[in-house]
């Protein structure tokens, strides 16, 4: 079955394989259908969690024996990490978020953040680099994480800073918003290309290709 990015709750996972990298997502929580992504590395094994939703049950059979070498939190938002708890006592691996949001995190969760992250660090797991973008506007500490496939296109997940059709929420706030654009079409859009595949923190997946020409429409709409 080809990967399409299309999981519902208390479905199976959907993978894809790449060269060199595993990508397995899954959705939790009815309400929020959250999407969870976990990332293993095919020449080790070794394994990173980006979003522990929710659901512990559902995502520790996904990690399976491997164990994680790290959970990456995108975000504080209290529906991105309601199983990190969880599943960082069953796996032990380094806890990953972006600076501005890990005492947020660790306050909501009880879970210490070992790695504050921003532009331009990198997250290791096996043979594989993620590279950190920090989007400012949706919380003040988001981070995407980037992989630039050797043998393909580059796949970024967004966490809540980028959707099909548009920018994360900002609640009403219009400074936020406006950092947020402008984050977004600098950072991603202005320095990756249009085969890039974007994985997001809810629904389904896109390209920049099929985002982009929609840019100025978003900006202009104010969401």
């Amino acid at each position: 079955m080809s990967y399409t990015g299309e999981v519902t709750v208390g479905g199976p996972a959907h993978v894809r394989e790449l060269a060199g990298l595993r990508i397995a997502k899954v959705a939790v929580d009815e309400q929020m259908s959250n999407n969870c992504y976990l990332l293993t590395c095919r020449a080790t094994g070794e394994q990173l969690l980006i979003d522990a939703a929710d659901d512990a049950p559902t995502l520790l059979p996904l990690v399976g024996d491997g164990g994680l070498s790290a959970v990456a939190t995108t975000h504080q938002h209290w529906d991105h990490h309601r199983a990190l708890a969880d599943v960082v006592a069953a796996t032990s691996p380094t806890v990953i978020a972006g600076e501005p949001d890990a005492d947020a995190i660790t306050e909501q969760t009880g879970v210490a953040v070992e790695r504050r992250v921003g532009d331009a660090d990198t997250v290791r797991f096996g043979e594989i680099t993620l590279e950190v973008i920090r989007i400012t506007g949706h919380t003040p500490g988001s981070i995407c994480l980037l992989y630039r496939d050797p043998e393909g296109h580059p796949h970024l997940w967004t966490g809540d800073s980028l959707f099909p059709g548009g920018v994360g929420n900002t609640f009403g706030d219009a400074a936020a918003f406006a950092t947020l654009i402008d984050d977004v079409e600098t950072k991603i859009f202005g320095t990756l290309p249009d085969e890039t595949w974007f994985y997001p923190g809810h629904g389904s997946d896109s390209t920049l290709g099929a985002e982009r020409p929609h840019l100025q429409e978003w900006r202009e709409r104010g969401w």
